[in-house]
């Protein structure tokens, strides 16, 4: 799925995404995840994130065979979106598109790390003569911050968008969880729901998976 399908509806309320947008890796929480979907006409657009935690067990980077094996079918898992939020039969949903990722907090790192190297060594080009004795403290300094990188390498969370074609999408009242079935570390999800009537925002626990959209529509 391309970005500008799923930003083609969620710009229906962007003021109230723009947490969403802005999430960083690093502040999610084990056990929990993000959960947003959105209503436009007889389609819907979701897009999940999840700690690797909940979803493998495991966030370092896959290594072994077993943990390459895990991850493979997590994101076969997470393509097949009306498994894991099951919706009314009546509403007459399929498919239209799916995707399913693993994403590495060590990747962003490096591309912000090799930015941020690049700025400075084009400003000590125009400095050289006048600030020689500061390169041995900006050297330690990347070495440092290179360091605090790699501490992070292991930080991962899975990403999943998903695009649904509804015959009566106003039949969508309830959306039962078997995401928690699927993925038993999974604790909690929390939801924001966009339809013409504004956003709502949710939380679904594994005790209670269980999502009622009346008044959504």
């Amino acid at each position: 799925m391309t970005k500008l399908a799923f930003a083609s509806l969620i710009i229906l309320s962007a003021g109230a995404v723009t947490a969403e947008e802005t999430r960083q890796l690093e502040s999610h929480e084990h056990g929990v995840g993000q959960l947003d979907i959105a209503f436009d006409g007889d389609t819907i657009a979701m897009e999940l994130h999840a700690p690797g935690a909940d979803i493998v067990g495991f966030e370092y980077a896959a290594e072994s065979a077993e943990d390459r094996a895990k991850v493979d079918t997590a994101v076969a898992a997470l393509a097949r979106p009306l498994d894991l939020f099951v919706l009314p039969a009546a509403a007459g949903c399929s498919v239209v598109q799916a995707s399913a990722s693993l994403e590495s907090e060590a990747a962003h790192d490096e591309e912000d790390h090799a930015s941020h190297k690049e700025d400075t060594h084009e400003h000590e080009e125009h400095a050289e003569d006048d600030h020689k004795g500061h390169d041995d403290h900006d050297d330690h300094a990347d070495h440092d911050d290179h360091k605090e990188h790699a501490a992070d390498a292991g930080h991962t969370e899975f990403h999943a968008e998903y695009l649904l074609n509804c015959a009566d999408p106003s039949k969508v009242t309830l959306i039962t969880f078997d995401y928690f079935d699927t993925f038993p570390n999974a604790l909690e999800l929390e939801l924001q729901v966009i339809s013409d009537k504004g956003a709502t925002a949710f939380e679904v626990a594994r005790d209670a998976p269980t999502l009622d959209l009346r008044g959504m529509f």
